[in-house]
C-alpha cells in the first residue's frame, strides 16, 4: 500500500514538474543554476521570436539562428560542410576559446597523431573534442530543439571560459536538414494555440513518409559506414577531420517511455569494439544520471539497444578509439501528447537533451586526459593485432563489372582508409583479379578493426538480439570475389595508391562511326543506365538470349545488348557521339559491329527481343514500407537516370495504368487496395507488362488470387509444457531475422541472371519469409543452397526453414508476369551486388518466356 502511495505521489510530482504549460516556455526553465550570460550573444527567441519548445524551429530558423551565434561571439565559427538533397546546408559550429579557434589546423594536425603508434602526443595537454549530434532522424524534434539551448549555453555562459580552453566542441544542429523540415512543417502547421495532447490528435500524427528520412527516405543512421547520401558522406569527412574523444547522438524512442542514455546492454557489443569502451561508457554515464537526477527526470541505461552495427552514429565512433553515447528521448511527437506518465510537453523532453548534453561537457572537463589516453592506446593496441594478424591485407575486385568495384573502393576511401589499386593482374587461389578492377586493403594501418569489420564473416554471437543487422560484409554485399592476403601474397602483388578522389572508370566505343550495329555487355554495374539513355533518345535497343561472338573474336555473353538507329533519322555521326557520351557516363565500352553475320547468333537472330522503354511506378503511402520505396526511387533517380512516377495507393483505382508497363509495389500491407484493386492490377498485368513485388507484396497477390505465391506457414510445436515468463522476450526475440547474408544460387541463363559472373550469389533478407519453390523449375530462377547462411544470425529453426526456398519467383498473368522477390534486392542503397537483379526485372522482365512461369 505504501508503494503504491509513493507512485501515486511520485506521479503527481511529476506531472506538476513537467507540464506546467505556461511556466516552462521561458529561457530559464532550460538553462542550469549558477551561470550567468554574456548579453552580447544573442537567445533564441531574440532570433526566432519565441521561445525554445514554443514551436518546433525549422531547418532554416535553426540555421539562421547557429549564424547569429557564430557572428556574435568570439569562441565561435560556422562552417556549411555540404548540402542535403534538398540543397539545404548542413551547418556545423566549432565551439571553443579564441585561442584554440586561432589555431584548429595545428590541434587537427596533433589529434592526428593519436592514430600513429609510432608518435607520442601530448595526451596531457591535447584539447579534447566532443562532437555534438542532434536529430539524425528528423521527426526527433527535441534533439534539434536542444540545438539551440546547447549553441546558446557554450558560446555564451561566462563560466565555461576556462574549460573551453581544454575541450572543443563540434556542434551538428540538425544531422539529416530535410527531415526535420519536413517534420517541423507538419506538427507547425497542425498546432493549436490551445494544446491537445490526444494521441489521435492530427498534429501527432504525420503523414507517410513521416519526417524521421531524408529526402529519399532513408535512415541516415544507419549510413554512418555505407556513406551512400551527401549528408552522411559530408559528415563522416568531418568526423575523421576532427577524430573526437566523445560523439553524441540524440535521439527519440516510444512516448510512454523515460529517458535512456547508453551504455545499452553489455552482451551486445560487437567483439572489435574494447571493453575498456564500455567501462569508460557507463562512467561518462555516471555525469548523466547525476544531471538527471538533479532535474528530476527518470531514466535508464544498460537495460536496451546495442552497440554492434558500426553504420549508426553511437557505434561508428567505437570502432575508431571514440566513445559513441546513444540518448533516446520518450517523445511528445508535436508540442505536447498524453502519456502514461501524464502530459508529456515538448519542452520538457528539450530540456532532457540539452541536460544531457551539458552533462556531457562535464564528463569530457573531467575525463579529458583519461579520454586521449584511451584514443592513444586504442591505436596502439590496433598495431599489435595487426602483428599477430596472418592476414596482412584483403583484395576484391570483378573481372567484368568495374562499377560495383568502383563503388566499394569509394565507401571504404570515406574513411580514411588507405587504398591501392593494381598495377598488373594477379592470381590468388584460382581466382584472377585484373588491374583497373581490383583492389587492395592493407591491415596495417590505423582502421585496422573497421576494415576487419567491413570484410569479416561472423556466424556465432555472445547474444541472439539485435537492434539493427547482424551482418554486413560488404564485398558481399557488392558479390565482389575476395579474399585475405599473406604477407607473401602481398608483396608479390604490383600496386599504386588510390586518391581519395577516385572516379568511375569512362568507358568509350571500340570502333568508328556507320558500323552496322552496336553491343555492350549488361554486366557492368550502369549498364541499365546506358540502355535507357539510349532508349530516351529514339534508338532501337534489344537484349541477346544467346551469346553472340563478334568478327574479331570479342564473345558477348547473353544479356548483350545491341544498339541501332532504328527508325531515328539522326546521322552517324549524332549517332556515334551519343554512343560515345553514353558509354563514357556510364563506364563500359560499346563494341562497333562490322557485320550482322556474327557466330553464336547472328543480329537478326529470333533469340534477340526487341525491348520496351520502362515506364515506370512505384506504389507509395499507406502500408508501404517507405525505406522500400525510397530504395527504389533513388536507385531509377539518383543512379540509372530513369524517371519513375510515385503512384499513392489510394490513387490507383482511379488512374489509368496502360501509362505504365512495370509497376513495382515494395515491402507493405496493401489491404486497402481492396478487391477492386486486385482485379484492376490483374488486368493490367494481363495485358503483355510486369509487375514486381517484394515481400508482403507476394502474400497480398496470393491471398486475392492474382498470383499463386506460396510459403512456409506450419506453426512451431513447443515440447516443454511450462517455460519461465522472464525468458519470453529473449527467446521470441531470437527467433526475428533482423538481417543477415545467405547463399543463393542463381540461373545466369534466365533473363533475372543476365550480367552476372556465375551463379554463386549473395542476398540479403530480413524477417521470416519463406517462399515455397514453384513446382514448375523453370520459375525458380533463384533460391537458397542447402547452406544458405554465410554471415550473421539466424535462429537454427529459421536456417531448416530457409534452406532450398526460393528468393525470385516468376508468375504469369494472361500475357504479362509478375515477377516476386522475397529478398530486398536494393537494401540502403549499399547492397549494389543484387540491384542488378531488381533492374533486370525492370528491363527484361518484358521478354520472360510464359511457360517458364508458375
Amino acid at each position: 500500500m505504501m508503494m503504491k502511495t509513493m507512485r501515486i505521489v511520485f506521479t503527481l510530482i511529476l506531472a506538476c514538474s513537467l507540464f506546467s504549460l505556461q511556466a516552462q516556455n521561458t529561457l530559464e526553465y532550460y538553462l542550469p543554476e549558477g551561470f550567468t550570460y554574456n548579453p552580447n550573444v544573442p537567445t533564441p527567441k531574440s532570433v526566432l521570436g519565441f521561445e525554445v519548445g514554443d514551436w518546433h524551429a525549422s531547418h532554416d530558423q535553426v540555421v539562421m539562428y547557429m549564424q547569429a551565434v557564430a557572428a556574435a561571439s568570439e569562441r565561435v565559427s560556422i562552417e556549411i560542410i555540404g548540402r542535403s538533397y534538398e540543397l539545404r546546408p548542413q551547418v556545423v559550429l566549432t565551439i571553443t576559446s579564441p585561442n584554440n579557434l586561432g589555431k584548429l589546423d595545428q590541434i587537427k594536425a596533433e589529434r592526428k597523431k593519436l592514430r600513429d603508434p609510432s608518435a607520442s602526443p601530448d595526451v596531457q595537454n591535447m584539447p579534447l573534442v566532443m562532437w555534438a549530434g542532434y536529430a539524425v532522424h528528423g521527426n526527433e524534434a527535441s534533439a534539434v530543439n536542444a540545438a539551440l539551448l546547447s549553441a546558446y549555453h557554450f558560446a555564451a555562459a561566462n563560466e565555461i571560459d576556462a574549460a573551453l580552453e581544454n575541450i572543443i566542441i563540434v556542434l551538428d544542429p540538425a544531422l539529416n536538414p530535410d527531415g526535420v523540415n519536413r517534420f517541423a512543417s507538419w506538427v507547425n502547421s497542425h498546432k493549436s494555440y490551445v494544446l491537445n495532447g490526444d494521441p489521435n490528435n492530427r498534429e501527432l500524427n504525420e503523414a507517410w513518409p513521416r519526417g524521421r528520412t531524408n529526402h529519399y527516405w532513408f535512415d541516415l543512421n544507419r549510413d554512418w559506414l555505407p556513406a551512400q547520401h551527401p549528408e552522411s558522406r559530408n559528415r563522416v569527412a568531418k568526423f575523421q577531420e576532427w577524430l573526437p574523444n566523445i560523439h553524441l547522438d540524440h535521439h527519440e524512442m516510444g512516448t510512454n517511455s523515460t529517458f535512456f542514455f547508453q551504455p545499452g546492454i553489455p552482451a551486445r557489443n560487437h567483439p572489435l569494439t574494447p571493453k575498456k569502451n564500455f567501462e569508460l561508457t557507463e562512467k561518462i554515464g555516471q555525469f548523466h544520471a547525476k544531471h538527471l537526477d538533479k532535474i528530476g527526470s527518470l531514466y535508464y541505461s544498460q537495460e536496451s539497444f546495442d552497440d554492434f552495427y558500426y553504420g549508426k552514429g553511437s557505434t561508428y565512433p567505437d570502432v575508431q578509439g571514440s566513445i559513441g553515447i546513444l540518448f533516446e528521448q520518450a517523445s511528445s511527437r508535436g508540442h505536447l501528447q498524453e502519456s502514461i506518465y501524464g502530459p508529456l510537453t515538448f519542452a520538457f523532453t528539450i530540456r532532457n537533451q540539452f541536460v544531457t548534453t551539458l552533462s556531457s561537457f562535464e564528463a569530457a572537463k573531467e575525463m579529458r586526459v583519461e579520454l586521449n589516453t584511451f584514443m592513444r592506446d586504442f591505436y596502439r593496441e590496433v598495431k599489435n593485432e595487426y602483428d599477430a594478424d596472418s592476414n596482412k591485407a584483403f583484395i576484391f575486385g570483378s573481372k567484368s563489372d568495374a562499377g560495383r568495384t568502383f563503388h566499394l573502393a569509394d565507401i571504404i576511401l570515406q574513411h580514411d582508409i588507405d587504398l591501392f589499386s593494381l598495377k598488373e593482374d594477379i592470381t590468388v587461389n584460382g581466382v584472377e583479379f585484373k588491374k583497373e578492377k581490383a583492389y587492395i586493403v592493407p591491415l596495417n594501418q590505423p582502421q585496422y578493426r573497421l576494415i576487419k569489420s567491413m570484410f569479416e564473416t561472423r556466424t556465432s554471437f555472445q547474444d541472439s538480439l539485435f537492434y539493427d543487422v547482424s551482418a554486413w560484409t560488404m564485398p558481399m554485399a557488392f558479390n565482389l570475389d575476395y579474399m585475405n592476403l599473406s604477407s607473401r601474397i602481398l608483396n608479390l602483388a604490383s600496386v599504386e595508391p588510390v586518391e581519395k578522389s577516385l572516379s568511375l572508370r569512362e568507358g568509350q566505343v571500340i570502333g568508328e562511326p556507320g558500323a552496322y550495329s552496336y553491343i555492350f555487355e549488361w554486366s557492368e554495374y550502369y549498364a541499365p543506365k546506358a540502355a535507357y539513355t539510349l532508349m530516351d533518345k529514339g534508338y532501337l535497343v534489344r537484349v541477346a538470349h544467346d551469346e553472340i561472338t563478334l568478327p574479331e573474336g570479342t564473345k558477348m555473353k547473353r544479356g548483350s545488348i545491341i544498339v541501332d538507329k532504328g527508325l531515328s533519322k539522326v546521322e552517324d555521326d549524332k549517332f556515334f557521339a551519343d554512343l560515345q557520351e553514353t558509354a563514357k557516363t556510364s563506364g563500359l565500352d560499346i563494341h562497333a559491329v562490322s557485320t550482322g553475320y556474327t557466330k553464336g547468333i547472328n543480329l537478326g537472330s529470333p533469340k534477340i527481343d526487341v525491348l520496351k522503354k520502362p515506364e515506370i511506378a512505384i506504389l507509395v503511402e499507406g502500408g508501404v514500407s517507405s525505406a522500400e520505396a525510397g530504395e527504389a526511387w533513388h536507385l531509377f533517380d539518383q543512379r540509372m537516370g530513369m524517371p519513375a512516377t510515385l503512384l499513392p495507393m489510394d490513387r490507383l483505382n482511379a488512374v489509368d495504368l496502360s501509362r505504365y508497363n512495370v509497376i513495382y509495389m515494395p515491402n507493405g500491407n496493401y489491404s486497402a487496395l481492396g478487391k477492386a484493386g486486385a482485379e484492376k492490377i490483374k488486368a493490367w498485368i494481363s495485358a503483355d507488362n510486369t509487375l514486381i513485388a517484394r515481400g508482403a507484396a507476394m502474400n497480398w497477390l496470393a491471398q486475392q488470387e492474382v498470383a499463386e505465391f506460396k510459403f512456409k506457414n506450419e506453426p512451431e510445436k513447443d515440447e516443454q509444457i511450462q517455460r519461465a515468463y522472464a525468458d519470453f522476450q529473449n527467446a521470441t526475440g531470437a527467433k526475428v531475422t533482423g538481417g543477415a547474408i545467405f547463399n543463393a544460387k542463381l540461373d545466369i541463363t534466365h533473363p533475372i541472371g543476365y550480367g552476372f559472373e556465375n551463379g554463386d550469389i549473395f542476398s540479403f533478407r530480413s524477417g521470416n519469409q519463406f517462399l515455397l519453390p514453384a513446382e514448375n523449375p523453370y520459375a525458380n530462377p533463384m533460391v537458397y543452397t542447402s547452406n544458405p547462411l554465410a554471415s550473421g544470425y539466424l535462429h537454427p529453426s529459421n536456417l531448416e526453414k530457409i534452406k532450398e526456398t526460393g528468393t525470385v519467383q516468376i508468375a504469369a498473368v494472361g500475357r504479362g508476369r509478375i515477377i516476386g522477390m522475397a529478398d530486398n534486392p536494393n537494401f540502403r542503397a549499399f547492397w549494389f551486388g543484387t540491384n542488378k537483379l531488381f533492374l533486370n526485372a525492370v528491363f527484361f522482365g518484358q521478354t520472360i518466356n510464359q511457360g517458364t512461369a508458375r
